[in-house]
């Protein structure tokens, strides 16, 4: 374990701490950094930009959590059945989560301008299209991987228990609710996991779809973070304290998630 233990203090944790002292200080580079304290914690809360990208990435994601399990799971039901071609069908849906989010977003932005420019507008025009931009663009690039894990959870189902609750008379709807869905929670807790870091890191993608227009209002939190750090001299601090506070909320919404279904595997 020696060197996996190396590499992760070198890669992550001294980073990692070194960013949060650097979210108490003034700098421009690492040979001027000034201590300001809580200094750059009270300009991130008076800065509307940071609560606004916050309150858009609350928003996507609730909306792509929801839309991503749902068709991931719902693909994941059909293509688990005796059909011809299944195996075609989950390489196809799977495809889109090998491409770069910047090469994703530029497709999509190219695909939605060709269906606006037919009504003389574009993506940036509305921050209503860039959200569902968005959110189509992420589901496009997660349902197929997710639906992996729900298959993956689907077929290690005894296929006894299947049998068992036919033979009882269990209609296809209480077969979904009191067979598939209890035995597949250790599924939905990855999916439901990925899905929320996923949505809520996004970068790339809203970089290359939108870059937060119109005035910053499809900015999310990384691309907010990312603009402050590099487009406004002398709020470098300000930059790293929005991460900080970024990493905080992630993990603690990420937490509670991960509370709630695992409690719900040991209840099954």
């Amino acid at each position: 374990m020696g060197p996996t233990l190396i590499a992760f203090i070198l890669a992550f944790v001294l980073p990692f701490v070194l960013g949060v002292f650097l979210s108490f200080s003034r700098f421009t580079t690492m040979l001027d950094i000034q201590w300001v304290g809580v200094g750059n914690y009270r300009r991130v809360f008076s800065n509307p930009d940071f609560l606004n990208s916050l309150w858009f990435s609350v928003r996507f994601t609730v909306t792509s959590v929801i839309f991503i399990n749902v068709l991931a799971f719902c693909l994941a039901m059909l293509l688990t059945r005796e059909l011809p071609g299944t195996n075609a069908f989950r390489t196809i849906i799977f495809m889109p989560n090998l491409i770069g989010g910047i090469v994703l977003g530029y497709i999509w932005q190219f695909i939605i301008n060709g269906y606006l420019y037919n009504f003389g507008v574009t993506i940036t025009v509305d921050p209503k299209y860039g959200f569902w931009g968005l959110v189509i663009l992420n589901n496009w690039q997660y349902v197929g991987y997710m639906m992996i894990i729900y298959i993956a959870g689907i077929q290690n189902i005894p296929e006894e228990l299947n049998e068992a609750a036919k033979m009882d008379g269990a209609n296809p709807f209480t077969k979904l609710t009191r067979i598939t869905i209890p035995l597949i929670m250790p599924s939905i807790t990855i999916t439901m996991f990925l899905s929320i870091i996923n949505s809520f890191r996004m970068f790339d993608q809203n970089l290359s779809l939108t870059a937060g227009m119109p005035g910053k209002q499809t900015a999310m939190v990384a691309l907010d973070i990312y603009n402050t750090f590099y487009s406004r001299g002398g709020w470098e601090g300000v930059g790293q304290a929005k991460a900080v506070i970024f990493f905080i909320l992630v993990a603690l919404i990420s937490f509670i998630q991960l509370s709630i279904t695992r409690k719900r595997e040991l209840e099954n």
